[in-house]
Order: structure tokens, then sequence, then C-alpha cells
């Protein structure tokens, strides 16, 4: 299978900047699985295509503000984006660091923080060693940091009247455990009053936690689909999520996957042979498979334990999908991973069409765009 298949042209003048004035005022284009029928709505109507007894998942990570204008003591401007703490040092990606020296000092945000350049990894990222402890860090970054935004969402390095907004907005509204560095994006058009209305009309919903890392992201390279390499990411499934999926599918409801980071988790789980990912959560979603054990009733399972591991799994054209039965997700860069798990959902040709509609009517698209909901 080759990366072009999965191409297509978009304008610039598409890509959203910023995001809707009010999150469920988004467009919502519904494309049907089985006929390729497409419909053209706001996101809050998004209650009319559920049903009472269908569950959304969502995916509770929360973004960190790991972005960092700064300078080396030369004065030569650096930017940093904080991938992830190891130890007593952080993995990160650093601009303009193509001269920076081991051991040299670089001051963020007008001095505020500031760190040592401790080394350089083989993928291209570094390690900045802080003075500050974890706690320390986090609260200076609650401070001083600014959103992790895609490079492609344009943001002056300076000054920034959009700063603060974007702190809010590059954000889902239940976001609850910090350690992303990129947003799940399909969640940023709930508010509480959509929360409200599917409660109101019986749809359930729960959360599980995967950490979007610049994995999710990276380009894809390689010219064939399978030469791709995906970078893991942590995932935690808590048990009254594994609970509440269960009893969903016992009820014949449906699962919706609200984007493609909750969908890799459930897909995960259920596939525990497929990356050597987990095993513990298959009897539960899957009693009656062939070949596992025999259990009756979903509904007189106890909660297991909260499974938590790493996946790299990489969804493409083939891919079987177990659980999820809908996916609520956003317009995807072209040749991207994600792209390419929402065409192994709905079909390569049907999602092209239907970006190729959203084109036409001028859909926002990325990640301060609109959204899909396919069922």
């Amino acid at each position: 299978m080759l990366v072009e298949d999965f191409d297509y042209t978009l304008p610039p003048m598409l890509i959203a900047q910023h995001p809707a004035a009010r999150r469920d005022e988004s467009r919502l284009l519904v494309l049907r699985r089985d006929s390729g029928a497409v419909e053209h709505r706001r996101f809050h109507d998004i209650v009319e295509y559920l049903a009472p007894g269908d569950l959304l998942v969502l995916n509770d990570t929360k973004v960190i503000p790991a972005r960092l204008i700064g300078q080396r003591a030369t004065g030569g401007r650096v930017e940093a984006l904080l991938v992830a703490p190891e130890g007593d040092v952080w993995r990160a990606m650093l601009k303009g660091s193509a001269r920076v020296k081991l051991g040299e000092k670089l001051s963020f945000e007008g001095g505020a923080i500031t760190c040592t350049f401790y080394g350089r990894l083989p993928d291209g990222q570094v390690h900045l060693a802080f003075s500050l402890s974890h706690g320390e860090m986090m609260a200076a970054l609650g401070r001083v940091g600014r959103a992790p935004l895609p490079p492609y969402i344009k943001r002056p390095s300076g000054d920034d009247p959009d700063r603060a907004a974007d702190m809010e907005r590059y954000q889902t509204t239940y976001a609850r455990c910090p350690g992303a560095v990129a947003a799940p994006t399909a969640g940023l058009h709930f508010t509480p009053e959509v929360f409200a209305a599917l409660d109101a009309k019986g749809i359930r919903r729960t959360t599980l936690t995967l950490h979007v890392g610049l994995g999710t992201f990276k380009p894809v390279t390689a010219e064939r689909v399978e030469d791709h390499v995906m970078h893991a990411e942590w995932f935690e499934l808590p048990a009254a999520a594994s609970q509440a999926i269960a009893d969903t599918r016992a009820a014949g409801r449906r699962v919706v996957a609200v984007g493609t980071t909750a969908a890799r988790v459930l897909e995960t789980v259920a596939h525990p042979l497929q990356r050597g990912m987990v095993s513990g959560l298959y009897n539960l979603l899957f009693p009656h498979a062939s070949g596992k054990a025999e259990i009756v009733n979903c509904k007189d399972l106890t909660p297991v334990t909260p499974v938590t591991g790493w996946t790299d799994l990489f969804i493409t054209p083939g891919f079987e999908f177990r659980v999820v039965d809908a996916l609520l997700t956003n317009f995807h860069l072209p040749r991207s991973t994600l792209l390419m798990l929402v065409a192994s959902f709905v079909g390569r040709e049907r999602v092209l069409a239907a970006y190729e509609e959203a084109k036409r009517l001028a859909y926002r698209f990325y990640s301060y765009g609109d959204a899909m909901l396919i069922l």
C-alpha cells in the first residue's frame, strides 16, 4: 500500500488558524459507512445522531503548556517543545539549536525558566536539564508556558495576543490528566450544554487516557505504508471504562470513539497479540469470542483491574475493528497516520470523497477545524 494513496491537496485558506467562536458551533459532516451518504450540520446536532444507551468514549488527557520561547547566552533565539521528562532531564524538540553546545545555558520566557543543554538524541530530539524539580517545573510551565500548537497554526514568537485564548481552547473541557503535548482534537467541540443534552437523551460517556505525543503527528516519509514505524504512547483504560464498554455491547448499543486516540486505545486492548499489547480485557470486551472463556452475561462481570501500557498500534486499511462502532474525528493532514486510521474505518475512497465535499463547502481543517461523525 502506497502512502501517496492517502494524499490530497488543501488550499492553505482552509487550515483553521483559530477555533470557532463557540466550540459547539463548529460544522459537523456526518458520513454513513454503509452508503457513503453525507449530511452537513453543526456540532451541537450530534445529539440527534446518537441513541439512548450509546456510549461516548473520551480521552481525558490534558495538554501541558510545553512550548517555550527563549535565547542563548549569545542572544540567539531558541524555541523548545518539551516532549516528556526522563529522570532529571526533559526530552525536547529545540529549534535554533544547530550551534548550541553541550553544557550551554539557555533561558526561556524572560528568564523564568533556565536549563542546560545536555545532549542530542539520534532522532533529532535533545535532552535539556532544568534546575527545577518536576513539580516546580510543571508549576512554572503553568505560569509562563505556551500552548504547543502544531506548526501549521501560526503564532508570533514574542507577544502573542492569542496566547491566553489558545491555552483555553487547545484543551478539552473535560481534560483531567496532564501529559499530552498535543490535543485530542475531536473532543475540542464539546461544551457543557452538549453534554447536558446528551445526558438528557440517555447517551452515556466514559473516559480513558492516552497522552498524545509527537509520534501521532510524525510525518510518514516512507513510500510504503507498511514501512512506517509508529512511536509508542502511554495509555490507561480504567476499570470503569471497560465495564461501561461491556455493558454497552451487551445491550446491543454503539461504542462511539471520540477521536483517533480513543479508537487506538480501544483497539489496542481488543488486539492483545498485535504489537504485544495488554490482553487482560479481551474476555471482558468479547465474552463470546471463539476460543475464549464462555461468559453468558457481561453485565454480571465485575470491573477488571485498570490496564495501563504503551501502544504503537498502527491502524491501516484492512484492520479489523473490534470495539469501535462509530467515530468522531476532525479533518486530518494528507498522508498522515490519522487519515489512514479514518480510511481504515470507513474506506479510503469514501473518506477522500467526503474530504473533497468538505473542501468544496469550505470546511475548516485540522486541529482548530471542523468535525466529522462516521456512523
